[in-house]
């Protein structure tokens, strides 16, 4: 069996998988009380509450192996440690755009990305087309929109 592929985030992306876990572990019983609760009503075959519980409960298992693959694969990066004069993960880029308007995003890994809180995935166009870029290197990524053209001002380890 091929090694499975490490997942790439920051301190802050693997605590807030964690955090996530930590609460869907704290569901469970509760999940498993509504489904005692919803037997002890007798016929299951119409019982909606019974369903929807089991359902919720296949939904936060599913989650929680997911979310418990994902940790037991991470790469956890703090990007303090890191230096360079190339664009990679963890890295603060500080972008300006066609307009001449300054841009700044953080390539984070895919739990933790968040366009408008400034964080892109690595993976995402943008985020591919910076990896291992430098400053005064031009861009162009391809997006639902258009074409859109940055230069890179500054590259910050933070």
């Amino acid at each position: 069996m091929a090694a499975q592929e490490k997942i790439p985030m920051l301190i802050e992306g693997q605590q807030m998988l964690m955090d996530e876990l930590a609460r869907l572990h704290a569901e469970r019983p509760k999940i498993i009380d509504a489904i005692e609760e919803a037997r002890a009503h007798g016929d299951l075959s119409e019982n909606a509450e019974y369903h929807a519980a089991k359902e919720r409960q296949g939904q936060v298992e599913a989650m929680i192996g997911d979310i418990e693959g994902k940790l037991s694969r991470a790469l956890v990066i703090d990007p303090k440690t890191l230096s360079g004069n190339k664009v990679i993960f963890g890295a603060t880029v500080h972008l300006l755009d066609e307009d001449d308007k300054p841009v700044k995003y953080q390539i984070v890994g895919q739990t933790e990305a968040n366009a408008k809180g400034g964080r892109i995935s690595y993976n995402s166009p943008l985020g591919r087309a910076l990896i291992g870029r430098k400053v005064d290197d031009e861009i162009e990524v391809s997006v639902p929109s258009g074409d859109r053209y940055y230069l890179i001002s500054k590259i910050e380890f933070i």
